[in-house]
């Protein structure tokens, strides 16, 4: 990561925090990206702790003003955009119960969310784009979920978010690979995150143990299970990876639609 120039969008908590953290103390500088001021500052204190350059930029991923300055921003201060995390998404709304079923939802909450979530991460690799091209090498990472390969109850925003991204992947690898723009998805399983939602889950035993079940490693998946993901994207080491989701779930795609069926058993019975 030495000397990269990186852009962490949603940079303030959870993944993204994490991410441009590493990122800086592995040699990046990095710009982070968030609606909260103090949270930013907090991030920007963190990097310089660990020896890292970095600065956090307040920007809205809803409004394309915001994200393409953090872009322009970060150019100026750092040198042209080679590295590019689409991390942000409406936090406000998705979790929140405002993402309901179709037949129930607010156009409103569905505009928030896919907003922050697909606009946003057009609108920020729309404005690194020419700065990587410039530099003749480049990587965009953008962020989606497991579920979005599978289903989840009552988040049809969400959902349609997070598959958009899949698809806006490969034809943004298609589209730059001639340009030495490399652009990939993460797919990012259950993720203890250290968010105080995520606490107050897991202090509930019977939540922790759905939730473990969900994965097959013996443990939960943290920020910096997908933050190390994310660096490996963003190094040299991952040259020639590109239109590729890299799913990074405990295994939690393996379970079958009924787990809980023994094939074997049963073909045993025949």
């Amino acid at each position: 990561m030495k000397d990269k120039v990186a852009v962490v969008t949603g940079g303030t908590k959870g993944i993204g925090r994490v991410t441009a953290i590493m990122m800086a103390q592995q040699g990046a500088k990095v710009v982070l990206t968030g609606r909260t001021e103090e949270a930013g500052r907090e991030v920007e204190e963190r990097i310089r702790e660990v020896g890292g350059t970095g600065m956090f930029v307040r920007a809205d991923n809803k409004i394309e003003a915001d994200i393409s300055g953090a872009v322009h921003k970060a150019a100026e201060a750092y040198g042209p955009v080679t590295v590019l995390m689409n991390n942000a998404i409406a936090s406000d709304d998705v979790g929140s119960g405002r993402d309901s079923h179709v037949h129930d939802l607010d156009t409103d909450v569905l505009d928030e969310i896919i907003k922050a979530a697909l606009y946003g991460t057009i609108w920020a690799s729309k404005a690194a784009i020419p700065y990587m091209r410039q530099a003749g090498v480049g990587s965009i990472i953008n962020i989606s979920a497991s579920s979005s390969v599978g289903s989840i109850p009552g988040r049809p925003s969400y959902q349609a978010s997070k598959g958009a991204i899949n698809s806006l992947t490969r034809q943004m690898a298609f589209d730059y690979g001639k340009d030495g723009i490399r652009v990939n998805t993460i797919v990012v399983g259950f993720t203890n995150t250290g968010s105080d939602n995520f606490r107050k889950m897991l202090a509930d035993p019977q939540i922790k143990g759905a939730f473990e079940k969900l994965v097959l490693t013996p443990y939960l998946g943290e920020s910096s299970d997908i933050a190390n993901g994310a660096i490996y994207l963003a190094s040299d080491e991952s040259k020639y990876v590109t239109g590729t989701m890299l799913t990074i779930d405990g295994g939690a795609l393996c379970h079958q639609s009924q787990p809980e069926l023994d094939f074997v058993a049963l073909r045993a019975r025949d």
